[in-house]
């Protein structure tokens, strides 16, 4: 039998005991993982959980055609263990995050180095790859840059404008969100999680609740899940309008970039509308919500949403029209279709490359489970694909919120919620505009958490930008970087 087959299947936003998850030697745990993602599936999570001073390897594999997750566990190890990246570049990051946090080392992994900037006794992120050549030299940029954006070291190897290789820093803040997570939850806890990048506030807000009530044994109530779903898909459409202008300021085309500016506010504010808060914080409770939509805000939001969707619109047409900016769009920080697989690309990055890949299409929970959002793809790997990806998404999304407000669902928004079980798993995923956000929580004894693993979709797709700066010059990073727009704070957790 493949070994893949003997994880244990699981539905998004659900649990299983601790003691139901299959457990290998962790060589037999590494081939099964391998089998699983040569059978089609995608590596969710991969991270290590302590016990009486050895650890556990976990993994949770998406199988998208099956709408289903799967999940195992290792036998307790220290030392080593076969590197799983030496045959699936997707484990790169998450072996090395292993390495560093656990001190486990992936034998025979080919870059071998902390993932944030030190961790423990690691060395400061250890050496940079350098190409030789007379004709090569390096570029070294930040970790400290102009404006108000977090900490990141890029490091070009380039052959006069020509970028050969960029490798990328990151982790300079040392956050210790997951720490923090031990013993809980907190008191602290929801704030700690609408902070995990607060430009996705209610992506993770609502991940780590759907966690909490897949632990209980329960859900939100539908009204609840409603209002969570037109909250997940207005930060979508602030961030997307947001990112289009920004995309037409790199190439100077000011139409767009001026309009976009003043429409994201406006997304912005119908999150405020909706909850008093501009990036949804406070409205998301393990439960359900805390604050409801009442027919006259609803209706006021709907005219607005209206008249926004319209701006965009246009602001967009004018981007497609300009010459200048498909010039400099198109072809430009390619990212192929087997390499955005290999390397496990999420959102609209994934989809950019012509992959079908949304949590809302292949593992819905919540309200999407009822009501879908049509999947956005465009070939081409490219800004521009990329872009058009965002433009479509603000079309389905605000045809999805208006459909929503003139249908809305009835009852309550917040239920009771038992005690979490004790020694249990739970994985919940939620398509976040940036992609895949997810979250894996274990109890103890005693229903606390044991271990809480936080997976934002920047720690997949931070990869995919080095490799679209390859054979494109160097002036070209700041386009492709924003065509990407990933969090550096939701990748140093």
């Amino acid at each position: 039998m493949n070994a893949a087959l003997e994880f244990t299947l699981l539905g998004n936003a659900t649990s299983l005991p601790w003691a139901e998850v299959p457990e290998w030697p962790v060589e037999a745990f590494v081939a099964a993982t391998a089998a699983g993602l040569d059978r089609g599936g995608r590596l969710c999570a991969w991270f290590g959980v302590p016990e009486n001073g050895a650890t556990r390897l976990v993994t949770v594999l998406a199988f998208d055609g099956d709408n289903t997750l799967a999940v195992g566990r290792s036998a307790p190890l220290s030392g080593g263990y076969p590197a799983l990246t030496a045959t699936h570049a997707q484990a790169h990051l998450f072996e090395r995050e292993i390495w560093e946090q656990h001190g486990l080392t992936p034998e025979g992994h080919p870059w071998l180095k902390p993932v944030r900037r030190s961790a423990g006794t690691a060395p400061v992120n250890g050496d940079f790859f350098r190409v030789d050549g007379r004709e090569v030299h390096e570029v070294a940029v930040g970790p400290v840059h102009a404006g108000i954006i977090e900490p990141g070291h890029f490091r070009f190897q380039c052959a006069g404008e020509e970028v050969l290789h960029l490798e990328i820093a990151l982790g300079y803040q040392h956050r210790g969100v997951e720490e923090a997570m031990a013993g809980g939850p907190h008191r602290a806890t929801m704030s700690q999680m609408e902070t995990v990048a607060g430009d996705t506030t209610i992506a993770h807000a609502t991940a780590h609740a759907t966690v909490l009530e897949a632990l209980a044994g329960g859900e939100a109530p539908l009204r609840a899940q409603w209002l969570r779903a037109i909250a997940l898909e207005l930060e979508r459409l602030a961030n997307h309008t947001g990112d289009l202008g920004a995309l037409a300021g790199d190439v100077a085309f000011l139409p767009t970039a001026s309009a976009c500016g003043k429409i994201r506010g406006d997304f912005l504010n119908l999150t405020a509308l909706l909850c008093g808060n501009r990036f949804g914080r406070g409205l998301v409770r393990p439960g359900g919500c805390r604050h409801d939509l009442e027919p006259e805000r609803a209706a006021q939001m709907r005219d607005r949403l209206s008249a926004a969707l319209a701006e965009v619109e246009q602001a967009a047409a004018w981007l497609w029209d300009a010459a200048s900016v498909r010039a400099r769009f198109e072809n430009t920080g390619t990212i192929f279709p087997a390499q955005a697989a290999g390397i496990g690309l999420v959102g609209p990055a994934a989809r950019a490359c012509g992959l079908v890949r949304d949590v809302r299409y292949d593992h819905p929970a919540g309200w999407h489970r009822m009501a879908q959002v049509p999947v956005a793809v465009w070939p081409g790997g490219d800004v521009f694909a990329r872009a058009r990806v965002r433009s479509l998404e603000v079309q389905r999304s605000g045809q999805f919120i208006l459909d929503q407000l003139a249908s809305p669902a009835e009852g309550e928004i917040r239920g009771e919620l038992p005690a979490s079980a004790p020694d249990t798993l739970a994985v919940a995923l939620v398509e976040g505009w940036r992609g895949e956000v997810c979250h894996v929580a274990l109890t103890d004894a005693a229903g606390r958490f044991r271990r809480y693993k936080i997976v934002d979709p920047s720690f997949h797709n931070w990869m995919g930008l080095a490799l679209a700066l390859r054979g494109q010059a160097i002036s070209d990073f700041p386009l492709c970087n924003k065509s990407f727009n990933l969090s550096y704070c939701g990748f140093d957790l």
